[in-house]
């Protein structure tokens, strides 16, 4: 964060342009399709839609080697997040004279499907590659960036900033998860002014799903801090879990029918009992039957997996020793360069220090790299 990513695509798109190339521009998902476009200032698809899925097609998709795309270069933001069979499809509907250009930061988690793309391709030499490192004037007071940065180098960060920094970054010292998840909602409801919408500026990000401090207890609680019941018909029951008007939503799978991806955030509108539907509003409102509510779930607390592509405006971490098994180097980092305006982590500094320490990522073996290496030198 703070090396000018987003000023460099948006010139480097409005370079080729003018040298009358067709610029095409994709992403893994819709919310990082969305920044796309805010930064490009041109038209951004997630990569499925620009394949143009199809479950009854060869493969999955329309475009392939039959039909390929039409375009001079192909920009992918997010590449970290791509797994090895959707870089493949992409691919096979790439012609040959189509560049390819990749962005992305290989230090954030590497995607929920197989394969490690980004830092296999980053292994092969013969690859040209661009990294961008001077932090600019304006992000070197950003306590956000220099966290960023110290924890991808190993180094302890900085918990208490110096007078010059902007106090963009807070640590909160709570090592019993009951009680970080209780300073969580005190935070939430009680630190900030009104130009901060709880429910839409601030969202919780949770290394786990499970337990006190976990994302599927904090959304009850938050739920019920943020957005209590006011009357019965505001409220859909689903087997147990409450929907309610108002509620902050998130979509848990890809959707083609609906149009609606894996990760994408809405808001309810309107809840129908007696038609059993609700209605959620994203970029589009979307109506969902009862049968279709288990791709849904609430996103007031989500997990750092889950943001990844997505930037709020405060994020809110807590960063506790019980979440051992998921604490690493790189999940830190990704949570805290979520934030646009604010992180805040509310856990203990032992817990911060193991993750730092722990850069084990997981071995993915791919062989991808050897392969490429093999046959640009062969």
């Amino acid at each position: 964060p703070g090396t000018g990513k987003s000023t460099a695509m948006h010139f480097l798109v409005r370079l080729a342009e003018q040298s009358k190339k067709r610029v095409l521009l994709a992403s893994p998902t819709g919310r990082a399709a969305k920044r796309l476009e805010e930064t490009s200032g041109r038209p951004a698809s997630t990569i499925h839609r620009l394949l143009e899925y199809n479950p009854h097609a060869p493969g999955g998709f329309t475009r392939n080697q039959d039909n390929p795309l039409d375009g001079n270069l192909l920009i992918i933001d997010e590449a970290s997040m791509i797994d090895l069979i959707l870089f493949y499809n992409l691919l096979k509907a790439v012609p040959r004279e189509m560049q390819i250009l990749l962005v992305g930061d290989p230090d954030q988690l590497p995607s929920v499907g197989a394969g490690n793309i980004l830092k296999d391709l980053l292994a092969v030499r013969e690859i040209d590659r661009i990294k961008l490192t001077q932090i600019f004037r304006q992000a070197e007071k950003s306590l956000i960036v220099q966290n960023a940065h110290l924890i991808v180098s190993g180094r302890r960060i900085i918990f208490k900033p110096r007078e010059d920094m902007e106090k963009d970054f807070r640590f909160i010292p709570e090592a019993n998860p009951e009680l970080a998840a209780k300073k969580i909602v005190q935070i939430i409801t009680t630190k900030f002014t009104n130009n901060i919408n709880p429910i839409r500026d601030i969202q919780v990000l949770s290394p786990m799903h499970m337990g006190p401090a976990g994302a599927k207890n904090l959304n009850l609680i938050l739920q019920d801090t943020l957005n209590p019941k006011k009357r019965a018909i505001d409220e859909f029951d689903y087997y147990g879990r409450k929907f309610r008007i108002g509620d902050r939503v998130m979509q848990i799978k890809n959707n083609y029918d609906k149009e609606i991806f894996n990760g994408d955030v809405g808001f309810i509108e309107n809840v129908d009992t007696t038609k059993n539907e609700i209605q959620v509003m994203f970029d589009r409102r979307i109506i969902y039957k009862s049968r279709d509510l288990d791709e849904l779930v609430l996103a007031y607390a989500v997990t750092i997996h889950k943001s990844q592509g997505s930037e709020y405006p405060v994020v809110i971490m807590p960063i506790l020793t019980q979440h051992f098994v998921m604490l690493r180097r790189n999940l830190l980092y990704t949570g805290i360069t979520r934030a646009k305006k604010l992180a805040v982590i509310v856990g203990s500094e032992k817990a911060i220090n193991i993750a730092i320490r722990r850069d084990d990522t997981g071995r993915r073996n791919t062989n991808l790299t050897s392969r490429i290496t093999t046959q640009l030198t062969t």
